[in-house]
């Protein structure tokens, strides 16, 4: 609920009035006498989704904009407001859309100072860091709930739709800003708990699942950063509540900055490359995605001409829009290669890991789970696959690695190194026991059947 005060100019008090008695608005008027001018004060209350409709048919009556308030309230009672509600609320009228100065004052007012935003960026860091670390995905939400970074995406993408060149600046400079900070502090955590043998500095970081999730870049990844964004502009652009918006946007973001820290305290350089990748393809789709929601819900610029392409594309308008439009395009198109990259590697591997598995020698096993990550120093050339197939009990296939990996290299023509991880079926109690064997065979020596072990 809005209550709306205008400041009515006596010679257009009664075609204003005249107006709200059309649209069904009970209101009242103060008498106002500023600088020896007449003029009235008109005031009412109205549902939210009504507030963008009523103030087109005040400036359309003469009233202009620069003394409108419109402010919360919890509720009204008037004699026509029930009727309001059941056209703007619940009738042919309803949208949840609100007026589109309220939406730009919701997403300054969701911006912290710089102290207040930066602590607990650091701190959502951290709590990311250690939850992966832990393998515990309830700590890496918790990281979420506190990360800040819904106000810095918002506000740059409002300031996109709005063509204001402070917000743009404003939301975006404090997106990077923090996810930067974020990598630093998830890095010095990270490095301080491995030098002071925390946690063991021998670990294989990329065994833990909540951290070799976050390091290959996927599609569903895209599609996770594109919903955050979209998520955020329908909360923040209606009368939705935006908290779990925040929450969405930070889970895009803050688990892929942690994994780059802690793929940099553990020398890892792949590991953060991977998570990095990640990590600008989500900040850069949630910004796009955030831009389009706002654009179809139809919000423009104030001065905004429909139909007039040319008065629209103002050297003002494209100066501040188009060079913020660009970076992150390109910031897409570049992790985009990458992505794709990768999303074709992973179904190659897939499908020939699936041809290798259906020759008559290997019927008995059954492919549980497959993994590729980044490894060596080429993000294009070098890659580590690791397959996980179920086997009877007590069944050797030593040449299952080498069979893998030249037939994985003869069809991408990248170097693979292949890991085979065995889970061991009983097959007089049809159940899977808790022993696993890895098989490890070294792309540089292929005349050697590969090592076992339990």
């Amino acid at each position: 609920m809005r209550l709306i005060q205008a400041l009515v100019p006596s010679a257009v008090r009664d075609d204003v009035l005249f107006a709200l008695d059309t649209e069904g608005i009970d209101y009242v008027t103060l008498r106002e006498n500023t600088d020896g001018e007449d003029s009235v004060i008109v005031q009412f209350p109205l549902p939210t989704q009504a507030v963008e409709e009523v103030l087109g048919t005040l400036e359309d009556a003469g009233v202009d904009d620069e003394f409108i308030v419109v402010s919360s309230i919890e509720t009204a009672r008037t004699p026509g407001l029930e009727s309001l509600e059941e056209r703007f609320v619940s009738g042919s009228e309803s949208d949840d859309s609100i007026f589109y100065e309220e939406i730009r004052t919701r997403a300054l007012n969701m911006t912290p100072n710089r102290l207040t935003y930066y602590a607990m960026t650091l701190l959502s860091a951290i709590v990311a860091t250690a939850g992966l670390l832990l393998d515990s995905p309830a700590i890496v939400v918790g990281s979420m709930v506190i990360a800040p970074q819904v106000s810095a995406a918002l506000t740059g993408t409002v300031g996109m739709v709005l063509n204001d060149r402070g917000m743009i600046v404003s939301g975006i400079t404090s997106l990077v800003g923090g996810l930067v900070a974020a990598m630093a502090g998830a890095f010095a955590f990270a490095w301080l708990i491995r030098s002071g043998g925390i946690v063991p500095s021998t670990i294989e970081i990329t065994a833990i699942h909540q951290v070799s999730t976050r390091i290959s870049p996927d599609l569903l990844s895209l599609i996770i950063g594109i919903c955050a964004g979209a998520a955020g502009a329908f909360g923040l652009a209606t009368a939705l509540p935006v908290s779990l918006v925040g929450v969405m946007i930070a889970a895009a973001l803050i688990p892929a900055a942690a994994a780059v820290g802690i793929g940099l305290a553990w020398n890892a350089p792949l590991v953060a490359a991977g998570a990095f990748v990640l990590l600008t393809i989500n900040a850069a789709s949630i910004v796009l995605s955030g831009l389009a929601v706002f654009w179809y819900l139809g919000y423009r610029p104030g001065d905004w001409v429909p139909g007039d392409l040319s008065q629209n594309l103002t050297r003002a308008r494209l100066s501040a829009i188009v060079p913020a439009v660009l970076v992150l395009s390109l910031v897409c198109l570049l992790a985009g290669g990458v992505l794709f990259h990768h999303v074709t590697f992973e179904n190659d591997v897939n499908e020939e890991v699936r041809t290798v598995l259906d020759d008559p020698e290997y019927d008995q096993l059954e492919l549980v789970g497959l993994r590729t990550e980044f490894a060596g120093g080429d993000l294009a050339t070098s890659y580590e696959v690791t397959a996980v197939v179920r086997r009877p009990d007590g069944v050797s296939y030593p040449n299952l690695v080498a069979a893998l990996e030249d037939a994985l290299e003869d069809r991408t023509g990248r170097q693979i190194e292949v890991t085979v991880e065995y889970v061991d079926q009983d097959t007089g109690t049809n159940r899977d026991d808790a022993r696993f064997e890895l098989v490890n065979r070294p792309t540089t020596d292929r005349g050697m059947p590969g090592t076992q072990g339990v």
